[in-house]
């Protein structure tokens, strides 16, 4: 695979020292400082299991997501930049957060499994939890997921504690049918969907504050406006939901839950 890289960084300036006393949990490292394939079995969990590594300034001090894009699938630049204020605004994190975007070149497929989205991701991350840093693996693919159906085209899926990936090609196609919202709409809204189920919502390792778990849509929000609504997954969902070319936000309860958690 052939691939270039472009590094964003956030970082609020502090001076802090590593504790020495943290655990082996949290500090995916041997004593020579590498990484090894055990300990990244650390970002290998359900979805949910670092919500508060995420949200919180409690054991992580920052996070870096690292994403990568298949030639020609890259987020606009108003993606990316909605995506930056979206976690600067919910991540509680004391030395900020740094954003990296690696393009790759990968063999043809008509679609991808989440085996294959794993494989793929196995491949690829070189970035992993270490003291005081969280680290999320994101991908741009160039075909669709292989378990869609008929009545829904999935946009995106959050499928392991640190990792999602996102159809941008299924994107591309419903933003280009008739009275469509734009693409970046569409990918913002996806994206950030995503990250927020890594996040914890809805009630996958954040707990609710009040009800308002959509339980016939898994884990998802009741309120037809919030973006962790059930339609903000699928295609045919968002053309239906997304009105004004508005990218959805939050609902009070779900912003409730993420403070809860250690998050803004």
């Amino acid at each position: 695979m052939n691939f270039k890289n472009t590094i964003y960084t956030v970082l609020i300036a502090s001076i802090f020292a590593a504790c020495s006393t943290d655990s082996t949990d949290n500090n995916p490292i041997d004593d020579n400082g590498i990484i090894t394939e055990e300990t990244k079995e650390l970002n290998r969990k359900n979805v949910g299991k670092s919500a508060n590594d995420l949200l919180s300034d409690d054991t992580y001090k920052s996070v870096v997501f690292e994403i990568f894009y298949v030639k020609d699938h890259k987020p606009t630049d108003e993606t990316i930049a909605n995506f930056k204020s979206f976690i600067t605004e919910r991540l509680n994190k004391s030395k900020g957060w740094e954003l990296r975007l690696e393009e790759i070149t990968v063999p043809a497929k008509s679609a991808y499994t989440i085996d294959d989205i794993k494989a793929m991701e196995n491949n690829l991350r070189t970035q992993y939890n270490t003291i005081n840093k969280v680290a999320v693996f994101g991908i741009y693919l160039d075909a669709e997921y292989a378990d869609n159906t008929p009545e829904g085209s999935v946009l995106g899926v959050a499928y392991q504690n640190t990792s999602f990936a996102i159809f941008e090609n299924t994107v591309k196609q419903f933003s280009n049918k008739p009275l469509a919202p734009s693409k970046t709409v569409l990918s913002s809204t996806v994206l950030q969907h995503e990250i927020c189920h890594l996040l914890g919502l809805v009630n996958v390792g954040t707990d609710m504050q009040t009800l308002h778990q959509d339980t016939a849509h898994g884990k998802h929000c009741d309120i037809e406006n919030c973006l962790m609504y059930w339609t903000a997954e699928t295609g045919e969902g968002l053309l239906n939901s997304i009105t004004g070319g508005n990218i959805p936000t939050l609902d009070v309860q779900c912003i409730a839950d993420l403070q809860a958690n250690g998050g803004k």
